[in-house]
C-alpha cells in the first residue's frame, strides 16, 4: 500500500465540491464502487452515477456557486464545510445551503492515488441576503 499525501486527498475533494458548479463530473476521481448519502437517502450508487448525475442531473443544476470549503482530516476521512447558493433569486434573496461533507478517500492505496470511496452530506438551508 503507497500512502496518499493529504493535499492529493483534499484535492479530490475539491474536485467533487468543483463539479457541484461546473456541472461536470469528468474529472472527479470516483472509486468504482463509490456511494453517497444525503440526509439518511442513498443518492449514489457507484463513481459512474455520480459522475453522471454531476454532469447531466437537475438536482445539482440549480446550483449557481459554492464557497471556500474549510477541510479537516482524520484518518481516511476528510471533512468539507461550505456554503452552497441556487441560481433562482427573488428579490435579491437566494436560498443557499450550510453543507457539511464528509468524504472517504483512504490515507493509503495500492496505486497511492487519492479515490473518493463514500460521501456522506448533511445540509442546513437558509435564505441568502448580500
Amino acid at each position: 500500500m503507497a500512502r496518499v499525501c493529504d493535499a492529493d486527498r483534499i484535492a479530490a475533494a475539491q474536485s467533487y465540491i468543483d463539479a457541484l458548479v461546473t456541472h461536470n463530473g469528468d474529472a472527479v476521481p470516483f472509486a468504482w464502487g463509490c456511494t453517497r448519502i444525503e440526509l439518511g437517502f442513498m443518492t449514489g450508487f457507484s463513481g459512474n452515477h455520480l459522475r453522471r448525475s454531476l454532469n447531466r442531473g437537475p438536482q445539482y443544476r440549480i446550483i449557481a456557486a459554492t464557497t471556500a470549503p474549510t477541510f479537516t482530516l482524520c484518518g481516511d476521512e476528510v471533512r468539507a464545510k461550505y456554503h452552497v447558493m441556487t441560481k433562482p433569486s427573488v428579490r435579491r434573496r437566494r436560498i443557499a445551503a450550510q453543507v457539511d461533507e464528509t468524504f472517504v478517500i483512504p490515507a493509503e492505496s495500492p496505486a497511492g492515488d487519492a479515490q473518493i470511496h463514500h460521501i456522506k452530506v448533511r445540509f442546513r438551508p437558509f435564505i441568502h441576503r448580500p
